[in-house]
């Protein structure tokens, strides 16, 4: 009995040590198993304390009258699958009839105290089925991204969620999206991990860094194109515009809207054109918009109409020729002139950091989710690389990005630099990479700025 004392001890502080040092040790050892047993000996009555039990149909009461026996109980909802995960528990339920997701997701802070788990949040799979995420730990604290992701072309994974699943940044679904946050934010390391994942696919970069280049300039190996002030970002923009306007015109030869063609062949955007013909997919970053807005003389007044008119056409047409527009800023909003609220309008993807006022937070979600403002105004501020994702559809998570330093993402973009396609319309404002030893890239001897 004493060596098992002292084994149940030694046992005991390291499973005290791993969940203060390494919640995700500790969890893979002994939390999940202890959440497991927790979860299924509690089930049935805290679905009755949490009031998410139904009572016995009409019929069942009858029958236990006639065959004299005891009032059947409430039915809770039924268990159709239970899975551990490397972040917490995913329990599938069939909901009984007279329920619906709503109360699942209601009495989601009670499931939380009631099976001593970090985080829960609900969803419905199909009608009558809900699918409960319930988190072990706080996974936003040390983002650790799992080995294996389903990453594909234009489909980057780019953060963690709360509930443990990766956030992807896949631009076939949404084209385009807002970025917003305050300085010290997590901003910039949101964009990095953006920048890495699309690296290393068959996709060209175009950057727009109003800050004389110090956050894209370093990545330029990369980058097809790069603007470093408002003037050249206005040649720019020109350019895509130009180009886009080709590409319609390569898809309208390519339509094949001949009689005796499928309705499925018939060619409406880059993606439905064969690989030897489909023009590569251009990402355009814009580091920091308000910059591209703001004038104080009338000649910068025309060149402020010109760059704003550019990014709205190419939010509002660019999909279908495949570019794909990420803008990012402190602050977006009506105060930055005519033309900004209809350029926002077409940005689907918003994800806002820590804002420094309430009004900012309004700019990305006040329009389609007032909770996702009340959550992003209270972000924390000594938590950075926190941030709310959500869509024009009203739904939201919390995200929070992994720690990516610059010179992590510079090695990626540099072991990927063979992969910058060449633009011919873009040609003039490719970044000239003389200075930098061993580039891997052609070189432009009439880009307006130097790495």
């Amino acid at each position: 009995m004493t060596w098992f004392t002292v084994a149940l001890v030694l046992v005991v502080a390291a499973a005290g040590l791993l969940r203060w040092r390494r919640p995700v040790w500790y969890w893979l050892t002994f939390g999940v198993t202890l959440a497991t047993l927790r979860v299924l000996v509690r089930f049935t009555s805290v679905m009755e304390a949490c009031g998410l039990t139904v009572p016995p149909s009409r019929w069942r009461l009858v029958f236990a009258r006639i065959t004299n026996r005891p009032v059947p109980e409430s039915r809770a909802p039924r268990i159709l699958r239970l899975r551990p995960t490397r972040t917490g528990l995913v329990l599938r339920l069939k909901l009984q009839p007279g329920q619906d997701a709503f109360d699942i997701a209601a009495a989601s802070d009670r499931l939380r105290h009631s099976f001593s788990m970090y985080g829960v949040t609900s969803r419905e799979v199909r009608s009558g089925v809900v699918e409960v995420r319930m988190t072990g730990y706080d996974v936003l604290r040390q983002v650790q991204m799992p080995a294996k992701t389903d990453t594909r072309l234009m489909r980057v994974p780019v953060a963690l969620r709360e509930d443990g699943s990766v956030h992807y940044r896949d631009y076939r679904a949404i084209p385009h999206a807002l970025t917003l946050g305050a300085t010290e934010s997590g901003k910039s390391v949101y964009q990095r991990n953006l920048v890495a994942g699309l690296a290393p696919m068959d996709v060209a970069l175009v950057g727009i860094d109003c800050k004389q280049g110090v956050e894209l300039f370093p990545l330029a190996r990369r980058f097809s194109a790069l603007a470093d002030n408002p003037d050249t970002a206005a040649e720019l923009l020109d350019a895509l515009v130009d180009h886009m306007e080709g590409v319609y015109q390569l898809i309208r030869a390519e339509q094949r809207i001949t009689a005796d063609v499928p309705d499925a062949e018939i060619a409406a955007d880059i993606w439905d054109l064969p690989d030897h013909l489909r023009p590569v997919p251009i990402v355009v970053l814009v580091d920091e918009v308000a910059e591209l807005a703001l004038f104080a003389t009338k000649d910068e007044e025309k060149r402020r109409d010109r760059i704003i008119t550019a990014l709205a056409r190419l939010a509002q047409l660019g999909r279908a020729a495949g570019i794909y527009l990420e803008i990012c800023g402190q602050r977006f909003g009506s105060e930055l002139g005519k033309g900004i609220t209809m350029l926002r309008a077409q940005l689907t993807g918003r994800t806002a950091h820590r804002v420094n006022d309430e009004s900012s937070a309004n700019m990305a979600f006040g329009d389609i989710s007032p909770d996702a403002v009340l959550a992003v105004i209270q972000i924390p501020a000594d938590m950075r690389g926190i941030a709310i994702a959500g869509d024009s559809t009203g739904g939201w998570h919390r995200i929070r990005a992994p720690h990516t330093t610059l010179r992590q993402a510079v090695n990626t973009c540099n072991r990927h630099a063979d992969r910058t396609p060449h633009l011919p319309e873009l040609a003039a404002l490719r970044p000239v990479l003389s200075g930098l030893p061993g580039a891997a890239v052609p070189l432009s001897k009439v880009a307006p700025a130097t790495v």
